[in-house]
């Protein structure tokens, strides 16, 4: 008999979506994948030496559950260096990808009955990790008009004496929005004399475009500092998907320090050979890269943009960052779901329903893929509205 927490917790769509994909492939249909949340780039040749050498110079023992001392000290340059933060060792921790993050946070703070805030659209786990520690998501709806950002009168209107954490995405998945420094500052104004934590999930900190200025919530002020867990890992900005490598930073040492022991009985550290090989993603050694990489990301947005907008009846909001687009189609199919379903079925391109993320009516179209691909995937998006029944 399984565990009551194991029965509520619902698979993840994107990666059901993706698999579901990859098996039609398998069979010889011409999908075309929008759905995968990673980069289609080779991680970069100098996380690849570095690894290759960590491996010749026998590095594959273990390591201290929180990392060894080199990484540790390249992710705290990478703070000091990216968001002007100060972190010492002992407030720093190393994990398998920043899902792995986010989940150990969440088990180490939400107990049964305590609220946490999501904005939704939200990324498809952050719910199931809060309905498995027993707590309850509590989500604020945000609108297209206001860029899907919330807005400070929403937050303190769902804060409550159970509120316990607010988790804040940007850049954000799925729609690549970003909170400017203003935002940032007011809401961190209505946390100010609360105990609630903030797990500041900066995944796509640096794909931004037009010119975008990130902003890490720490950073914004001491209060903001104090309260947040800083999340970020290399899966996107890294092209490091498989390599399995999160991480996070907080004052609150004695969540560190909770977040190692849980982590001692369960994963220990991660792999030893990866963290060698993030050391130069970390500490500037593949910027020009992660440059052509964001670049390339760029052009692919714009094409897409402007395929989109000549096909009727649906819209989409312009990202600042990632590499998502989040299309509204609720002048079509407000079931999500079933649209996605019969594309996938009749034109073979595989996107994610907007249900996955709290959000009907939408879907989430990943660019992350080659430029043909959006060309002949978008053309077929085009063919398959221009004659939808529902």
């Amino acid at each position: 008999m399984l565990s009551k927490r194991c029965q509520v917790l619902e698979e993840s769509l994107t990666l059901a979506i993706t698999a579901l994909a990859n098996d039609l492939k398998a069979k010889g249909e011409k999908v075309i994948s929008f759905s995968a949340g990673e980069p289609d780039f080779d991680t970069p040749i100098t996380i690849k030496k570095a690894a290759i050498k960590a491996i010749e110079q026998g590095c594959g023992k273990y390591t201290a559950v929180a990392g060894n001392q080199e990484i540790l000290k390249a992710i705290q340059t990478k703070f000091q260096r990216d968001n002007n933060l100060t972190y010492e060792l002992n407030e720093i921790i190393t994990n398998v990808g920043a899902k792995h993050s986010l989940f150990e946070c969440i088990e180490c703070l939400v107990e049964k009955d305590d609220e946490v805030i999501i904005p939704s659209p939200y990324w498809v786990s952050y719910p199931e990790m809060v309905k498995f520690a027993g707590g309850k998501p509590v989500f604020i709806e945000t609108k297209e008009e206001n860029g899907f950002k919330i807005t400070t009168s929403q937050l303190q209107k769902a804060i409550t004496e159970k509120t316990k954490v607010f988790i804040l995405n940007s850049p954000s998945n799925p729609v690549g929005s970003m909170y400017t420094k203003e935002e940032l500052l007011s809401l961190a104004k209505v946390l100010e004399g609360t105990d609630i934590i903030v797990l500041s999930d900066e995944m796509y900190e640096k794909l931004r475009y037009d010119r975008v200025e990130f902003y890490a919530f720490a950073s914004i002020s001491e209060d903001a500092l104090q309260r947040t867990v800083s999340i970020n890992g290399l899966s996107k900005c890294g092209a490091m998907p498989g390599w399995r490598f999160g991480y996070m930073a907080s004052k609150n040492k004695s969540l560190i320090s909770a977040v190692k022991r849980l982590q001692g009985q369960s994963t220990s550290n991660i792999c030893s050979i990866t963290q060698y090989a993030a050391i130069p993603a970390l500490t500037g050694q593949c910027d020009e890269e992660i440059e052509a990489m964001r670049a390339a990301f760029e052009k692919r947005r714009n094409l897409a943009l402007e395929m989109i907008s000549q096909i009727k009846n649906i819209n989409v909001y312009k990202p600042q960052g990632a590499f998502y687009l989040f299309i509204n189609i609720k002048n079509i199919e407000k079931d999500s779901m079933l649209f996605c379903k019969k594309l996938l079925e009749t034109q073979k391109v595989a996107i994610v329903p907007g249900v996955g993320f709290g959000m009907d009516g939408y879907f989430r179209l990943s660019y992350a893929t080659s430029t043909e691909n959006i060309k002949t995937g978008l053309e077929r998006i085009a063919q398959f509205v221009q004659t939808y029944k529902n």
